[in-house]
């Protein structure tokens, strides 16, 4: 017993550390969650990190929470959650001198897997005294009059039709199976225009258009090695020669790089225009956000986080994007 006491108190060699920790019992299996709620607090207790604690609520509005616990001067959010609830943080973050840890708890945890971020509590906790700080690069799409800031992924067209239901067989609902089967048998290509930086590139017909900001999406699906979420530039993926069956079949079977297959085509910008007629479903970070059309910029290291020593993605930390807008051959 005197030697456990003994290791522990090692471990409270830190200066007292202020975080606001937004902890969300709904994310990836509930009944979990109190069991996570004590680990995450007991585990930060030992590093000296004293959490301000707001559990989340379907009513939450976590970006009104977040502005209100960086105007007393705490200077690390820690969420404790999914892809989700990360997503509803980031907006009131960018540009401020305020950093962003991650305890991933959630059902699909990709952004935190991106980060190089385990889903053991103990280790993510440790993370936030040991880590590395990084600044990394923001999308912001513009859909009508609204705006949204994404992390990981914007698409028009069938992803973003069966990205929902995806989601939901992913939690479970096997029910969803049959309306994804019907969703994707009855789609259909839309001619899209893409403009690049402000140059027409790319007339084609295509079921969808991914612009990328991390290199793996999803179910941990690498998009490609040479994204990067540093290089201050966004990633645009066309599936211009493709079919439905062979853009699915290659997802499945290609676990290196998506982007080496010869129907794929990809480009580099900091900002992104997609028109579709007929007009397409448009996602960002799996929030559907209607028909229409995609803009999208990017804001270079405008988000501090807090990451793992060793990064997911070859070329995560040290890509060097050439910026002329041609296809990534």
């Amino acid at each position: 017993m005197r030697a456990s006491i003994a290791g522990r108190s090692k471990s409270v060699s830190h200066r007292p550390l202020r975080a606001k920790l937004i902890f969300n019992p709904g994310s990836g299996r509930p009944e979990d969650s109190p069991q996570q709620l004590a680990a995450i607090l007991s585990e930060m207790q030992d590093q000296q990190i004293l959490p301000e604690v707001y559990t989340v609520r379907p009513d939450s509005q976590l970006e009104a929470v977040v502005r209100g616990a960086i105007r007393t001067g705490i200077k690390l959010i820690v969420v404790a959650g999914g892809d989700g609830t990360i997503d509803s943080v980031v907006g009131a973050m960018v540009g401020k001198e305020v950093t962003l840890g991650i305890i991933p708890t959630g059902t699909r945890n990709n952004v935190a897997f991106n980060l190089g971020i385990g889903e053991d509590i103990p280790k993510s906790v440790a993370l936030l005294r040991q880590g590395r700080r990084l600044k990394i690069d923001v999308g912001r799409v513009h859909f009508g009059h609204s705006r949204h800031w994404f992390l990981e992924l914007a698409s028009l067209g069938l992803l973003s039709d069966l990205y929902p239901m995806a989601d939901d067989i992913q939690h479970g609902d096997l029910g969803q199976i049959g309306a994804l089967l019907s969703t994707l048998a009855s789609a259909t290509p839309s001619r899209l225009r893409v403009s690049l930086d402000g140059h027409k590139l790319l007339g084609t017909a295509a079921h969808m258009i991914l612009v990328t900001n991390m290199p793996f999406l999803g179910p941990h699906l690498q998009i490609s090695p040479n994204v990067s979420f540093r290089d201050g530039h966004l990633d645009v993926f066309a599936f211009p020669d493709m079919s439905k069956l062979g853009m699915l079949s290659h997802a499945v079977l290609s676990r290196g790089a998506l982007v080496k297959d010869g129907g794929v085509k990809h480009y580099r910008a900091k900002h992104v225009a997609i028109a579709a007629s007929p007009q397409m479903c448009v996602l960002a970070d799996g929030i559907q956000l209607g028909q229409g059309s995609l803009t999208a910029h990017v804001y270079p290291r405008a988000l501090r986080v807090v990451a793992g020593k060793v990064l997911t993605g070859q070329h995560a930390t040290e890509a060097v994007i050439d910026p002329k807008l041609a296809p990534d051959e």
